[in-house]
C-alpha cells in the first residue's frame, strides 16, 4: 500500500513513516520547512511531496499536522482524494479535526485516530490507540483498523470525538499543566541543581515528568491547551482542591489533612483495588529511567 504522511517531517510523522515502512509500505512524505523534509527524506528514504501531489497518488493519506493548521491542508488536499482512499487525521484532539474532515472530505472514508504515545515509542506493542468513528462506515474501518493494531500487540478503544475530547481534557491537558507549574514553581525555589542530587524517587518522578514536558515542542503544548474543550475548567478545579489542600497545610490540621487521605484512599480502592501496588511500581519505574 501507498501511504502519503502529510506532516511527515515532523517528529511524529516520521514515526509513522518508519513504522509503516518496517511494516512493508510505500511511503511518500510532505512538510512546510524543506530542510526538515529534506532531512526526514535522508534518515528514512522515502520520497517526499507537495501535499496534493502525495494525496492524489495515495491509497491511504494518514494527516499529522497542527491543529492550527488542520483545516487549511484539509482544503487543500479535499479535492484530490478519491472514493477509494482511507484518511486519517492522528492530532490529539479529535472533534475539531473529524468534524472538519466531514465537512471538506466527500470523497474517501475518514477516521479519527489519536496515539497515545510519542514519537519516543519504540513500537506499537502495549502501546494505547483511541479510533473515532462517526457512523456505521467509519465504525467498521475502525474495527479493521483496531484488529491490525491487536495483532500487534497494541491496545484500541472505539469511541465518540467528543467523549475522547473530554477524556484528553484530563489525560493530556490537566497531566501536562500539573508538569509545566511545577516546573515553573521548581524553578523559582532556586535550588534546583541540589535538590536533584539528593532527591527521593517521588521528587525524581515529579522532576522527570516535569522535564519531561518543557524539554518538547511548546507550540504542541500550546496548541492542546488552547483547543482542547473544557480543559480551562478541570484546571481550575485542581487549583481549588490546590488550595483546598494547601489551606489545610497552612492551618496545620493535621487531624483534617489524614482523614481527607484516609478518604481518598478509599474512593482510589473502588476504582482500582490494586492501587496499592502503585508505591512499588513508582520504585521500578524510576530505577528504568
Amino acid at each position: 500500500m501507498r501511504v502519503a504522511i502529510i506532516g511527515g517531517s515532523g517528529k511524529m510523522g516520521r514515526w509513522c513513516a518508519a513504522f509503516l515502512l518496517k511494516e512493508g509500505h510505500e511511503v511518500v512524505i510532505t512538510g512546510r520547512n524543506e530542510s526538515k523534509l529534506l532531512e526526514a527524506k535522508r534518515q528514512l528514504g522515502v520520497e517526499v511531496a507537495t501535499n496534493v501531489e502525495a494525496a492524489k497518488q495515495a491509497q491511504a493519506i494518514i494527516i499529522s499536522v497542527p491543529i492550527d493548521n488542520f483545516e487549511p491542508v484539509v482544503e487543500q488536499i479535499c479535492p484530490h482524494t478519491h472514493p477509494e482512499q482511507v484518511i486519517l487525521d492522528i492530532t490529539s484532539i479529535k472533534a475539531f479535526p473529524v468534524k472538519i474532515m466531514h465537512k471538506h472530505i466527500k470523497t474517501g472514508l475518514v477516521l479519527g485516530v489519536h496515539p497515545m504515545f510519542g514519537p519516543g515509542a519504540r513500537g506499537i506493542a502495549n502501546q494505547s490507540f483511541v479510533l473515532t468513528p462517526t457512523n456505521e462506515e467509519e465504525t467498521a474501518l475502525a474495527q479493521k483498523v483496531r484488529e491490525y493494531l491487536e495483532t500487534r500487540g497494541a491496545r484500541a478503544s472505539l469511541m465518540s470525538p467528543d467523549e475522547h475530547d473530554e477524556m484528553m481534557a484530563v489525560i493530556l491537558g490537566l497531566s501536562h499543566f500539573i508538569a509545566i507549574v511545577s516546573a515553573d514553581t521548581l524553578l523559582s525555589i532556586d535550588k534546583l541543581k541540589q535538590m536533584r542530587v539528593i532527591g527521593g524517587s517521588t521528587f525524581k518522578l515529579l522532576l522527570t515528568l516535569a522535564e519531561g514536558v518543557i524539554s518538547e515542542d511548546p507550540e504542541f503544548y500550546t496548541s492542546l491547551q488552547m483547543n482542547l474543550p473544557n480543559v480551562a475548567e478541570i484546571e481550575k478545579l485542581f487549583q481549588r482542591k490546590a488550595k483546598t489542600w494547601a489551606d489545610l497545610v497552612e492551618n496545620k490540621d493535621s487531624q483534617r489533612f489524614a482523614q481527607r487521605m484516609n478518604e481518598l484512599k478509599d474512593r482510589l480502592y473502588q476504582v482500582n483495588p490494586d492501587f496499592g501496588k502503585a508505591y512499588k511500581a513508582m520504585y521500578k519505574l524510576m530505577e528504568g529511567l
